[in-house]
């Protein structure tokens, strides 16, 4: 979900490790748990200085899970890929997307928007599977990241590949020499930042 935070930013380190740290553990609901226990790190958060979090999600029962976690101080419905993300342009310091961006769920057309709203300077951590069944996405997603940054709208800090990413929810989705691992598939962490408008030249 995206989250809008104010200066100080976190470092691009610390976002990187909350990502993993949520994609390093091996029991479901050990997992479940880390992620109820945002609510409990969000002290940590704002002295940080990330004192507005912004929720979005296609799904009002997920909505109502959030609201009921207390994290997050504004919670929308949006489809992402679908339709706009109910924010103005340069809302937030840092947009997160994890665990959507794949096969069947939320598509590559995102990610424009999701740039639209971070601000000049601001960062955007995403992440997807590279499990075989979802290469097909990563590539296609790697083509969008690629192509903005090539048009200079930002600049990747992070391509992070994990090995455990998570628990595979079929056979299909593993690869073969990867059922002797306890079944999980990989992923990969991706950072990048806004970059900031060049000014315009004098004619």
């Amino acid at each position: 979900m995206p989250g809008e935070a104010v200066t100080p930013r976190m470092a691009p380190e610390e976002v990187r490790a909350r990502v993993e740290a949520a994609h390093g553990l091996t029991d479901p609901a050990q997992k479940l748990h880390f992620y109820d226990r945002w609510a409990k790190d969000y002290d940590q958060l704002q002295a940080r200085g990330f004192l507005q979090l912004h929720g979005v999600d296609g799904s009002p029962e997920m909505l109502k899970q959030a609201q009921a976690r207390g994290l997050y101080q504004k919670l929308s419905l949006c489809t992402l890929g679908q339709e706009p993300l109910p924010s103005p342009e340069g809302t937030f310091d840092a947009v997160l997307v994890v665990g959507a961006l794949s096969h069947g769920q939320v598509p590559c057309t995102v990610i424009p928007e999701l740039l639209r709203v971070t601000k000049p300077g601001g960062l955007v951590c995403l992440t997807t599977r590279t499990n075989p069944s979802n290469l097909p996405y990563k590539e296609a997603l790697e083509a969008s990241l690629d192509q903005l940054e090539r048009a200079g709208a930002w600049e990747c800090l992070v391509a992070q590949p994990v090995d455990h990413w998570e628990l595979a929810t079929s056979e299909r989705e593993v690869a073969p020499r990867a059922l002797a691992q306890d079944g999980f598939i990989s992923g990969i962490i991706y950072l990048y930042r806004k970059a900031h408008p060049q000014p315009s030249a004098d004619l």
